[in-house]
């Protein structure tokens, strides 16, 4: 059997598959966790390292606090969970689509 625009359907079955796949992998790879706990992390390894070499005169600006190094150790924190979350609770794949006519 042919489908009215001269393909067969099994290839036409086979290409809407193969685009569901194509479409889960790209939610998970875009999922706002990964992006979110990505960029927290990276710039609370960048904060921790700049509290890590901070200046005595640094410091005693943040009256007495390294404020970088806090903030930074903070920051590091929620991008790894933000990380661990999604490894331990991955986004689902789409339900694949109700066809009603069959």
């Amino acid at each position: 059997m042919s489908s009215e625009f001269g393909k067969p359907e099994k290839d036409v079955e086979r290409e809407v598959s193969e685009l569901e796949t194509k479409s889960a992998t790209a939610a998970r790879l875009f999922d706002i966790r990964r992006i979110i706990g990505g960029l927290f992390a990276l710039y609370g390894v960048i904060v921790t390292i700049a509290g890590l070499t901070a200046s005595d005169a640094d410091i005693d600006k943040a009256e007495g606090v390294n404020i970088n190094l806090w903030t930074g150790l903070g920051m590091l924190v929620l991008g790894l969970f933000f990380l661990a979350w999604l490894k331990l609770r991955p986004t689902a794949p789409p339900p694949p689509p109700a066809n009603d006519g069959e």
